[in-house]
Formats: C-alpha cells, structure tokens, sequence
C-alpha cells in the first residue's frame, strides 16, 4: 500500500487553517504535527485537532524529508516567504489567501517554484471549499448556459473587530482588501470563464465605516476583463449583526444560453443552511441543493504531491489570479471617507 502524503502545519494565524488541515485529513493525508508562535488559535486548533502533536523546532520540520507539504495561514506579508523556503527545501506548500502581499514577493515565488518545479497552492476557498461552487463548474462544463460572458461576484465579511489581531488593521500586514478579499474573486473569475490572461480595468478601495483604524480598508471594487469575458467585483466589510452568517456571499455567471446565481452562505429569508444554487436557461429555471456535494480539492493536491500533476489547479492559473489580485489593489483609486 502506497505512503500516506505527509504535511506539516505552520503558523496558525487565521482560522482558514482549520479548514486546510480538515480537508487534507479528510481527503488521507497524514499531519505529522504543527507549528505556531501564535497562541490566539491554538486552544480551538487543539480542540478540532486533539489528536495532532505540537512541534517546536520549526527548522527541523522544513529540513525533514519525510515531509512533502508545508500547510500555513500565516500573516499574509510572511506567507511567501515561507512558501519559498518550503519549496527550496523540496517540499509543495499550500497557503491560505492571500498567498502574497506584493509583487516583488510573487515574483519571487515564481523564479524559485520554476527552479524548484514544486507546488505553490493557495487555497482559495471561496471556490475550493463551496460545494455549489464545484457545481457551478461542472454545469458550465456541461454547457447548461452556453459561453460564460461575464461574472458578478460579491464578497461581503462581517469585521467581528473584537477578535482580530493587530495586523489585521494595517494594509502593510495584508495587503488591502483587494489583495485579501479579491483574491477569491480573480480566481473565481479566472475559473469559471475559463479564462488564460485578464487585465484589470478598474479599481477603487475606500475606509469608510472604521476611522479609528486609518490603515485599514474596508470596502473595495475593481474590473476584470479577458478575451473571453468581462467581470465585476465587489468587496466590504459591512456585513450586519442581525444576519445568521459572516456574509452574504454570491457570485452570478451570466452565459450566452443563460445563467447560475450561487448563494453560497444563505439564502436570506429563503431555505435554510448554505450552497443554494439556481439556474435558469431555455429549459426553465431550476434549484440545486449543492450543501453535500465532495470537495475535490485537497484529494486532488494528495494527487498532484504523488504525481507531480496539475489536477487541483494549474501552477499558472495560481499566479495569474494572485497577480491580478495585487495589480488591482496597486492600482485601486482612494476614496475619501465620507466620515471625515
């Protein structure tokens, strides 16, 4: 019997780490333990994960060979640091979004994973963790709306201000809301369009609801276009105490023949629970229930590390929708806040 893909947790900076580590567990991976100079997760991460042992040389886990991926929710100026040390140690790496704060750092990235010829993955779970997203794909593949033109993707986040750290307030730290947010979104894009190149037609990013935080940005939109499609994205965090979820997540993929809405967190005062999905094209329109279709991504990364293939996600498409992500928020004009 083949040997488990074995992965090492580092940096438990951000609670998308409890969804990496869950899904490569899931999918048969083996955790050989983590690492975190952290504590604010550490006591949840012990919880959901008992049985995983705490290490503490963080050098001797990039020098081990036994280990194949490195897995981090880092802060998000350090995390391409650690993905390039990963990789010139000889191991893929998977980082939670956004997989870099600036372009001297994906550039980087990308000399070093040519040289290397590993993985850099970053999960963009807006997509790999949203059943009704992995349908979404499918059906289009399928041709139920013909020639996907453009999509509208909507990405609203609840602040929860109480629970955050420091750098969470500071663009240098994450690298503007554009770069964090809508890095799920150019992937999105990118995806569903089946698109290979895209520029950034527009973008504009503004605080206007957190004056006590200067460096803070909460709210954003910019504009994709490719030679297939168009896109618009729109990004904030405003999302309102009195509903049942962190955000009222969305994204709608207009088509020749047709099109999807996804309501992937909930359907407000409609059905219950999460991934509703409705299409409608010459057939009529339709609701798909997507709440317990599989996840393929983490079984498909376990897949890639044995064979060294491009099942998950092309090395390309990672780049491009991060490069786009970064391009936009450079470019982004600064609203003035209606507050001042």
């Amino acid at each position: 019997m083949p040997q488990r893909v074995k992965f090492a947790a580092l940096d438990l900076d951000h609670r998308h780490i409890f969804g990496q580590v869950g899904s490569l567990l899931d999918a048969g991976a083996q955790c050989v333990g983590f690492h975190t100079q952290s504590e604010a997760l550490l006591e949840g991460f012990q919880r959901r994960f008992p049985d995983l042992p705490r290490l503490f040389d963080r050098d001797a886990i990039l020098a081990d060979p036994a280990i194949d991926l490195i897995v981090s929710a880092s802060r998000p100026d350090l995390r391409a640091d650690l993905g390039i040390q990963a990789m010139q140690a000889g191991k893929d790496y998977m980082t939670d979004k956004p997989g870099f704060t600036t372009q001297e750092q994906l550039q980087r990235a990308r000399r070093v994973q040519a040289e290397t010829a590993r993985i850099y993955s970053v999960c963009f779970s807006e997509r790999f963790q949203v059943p009704s997203a992995i349908r979404a794909g499918q059906l289009i593949d399928e041709g139920a709306i013909g020639h996907v033109v453009q999509t509208i993707g909507l990405g609203p986040h609840r602040l929860n201000p109480q629970t955050r750290p420091d750098w969470f307030w500071d663009v240098k730290y994450y690298g503007g809301i554009i770069n964090d947010l809508g890095a799920h979104q150019a992937d999105q894009f990118l995806f569903f369009t089946k698109s290979a190149a895209a520029e950034v037609t527009l973008a504009q990013v503004g605080n206007f609801a957190n004056p006590d935080h200067p460096n803070f940005e909460d709210f954003g939109d910019f504009g994709l276009r490719s030679d297939r499609a168009t896109g618009y994205v729109r990004l904030d965090w405003y999302t309102p105490d009195g509903l049942d979820t962190w955000g009222d997540g969305r994204i709608t993929i207009l088509g020749t023949q047709g099109y999807l809405e996804l309501r992937k967190y909930i359907d407000i005062a409609g059905r219950p629970g999460t991934d509703h999905l409705f299409l409608v094209n010459n057939k009529g329109t339709s609701y798909i229930d997507c709440s317990g279709l599989p996840l393929p991504y983490a079984a498909d990364l376990i897949h890639d590390i044995e064979h060294r293939t491009e099942t998950a996600m092309s090395q390309k498409h990672c780049f491009l929708a991060s490069e786009l992500a970064l391009t936009a928020q450079a470019m982004a004009t600064k609203l003035k806040s209606r507050l001042t």
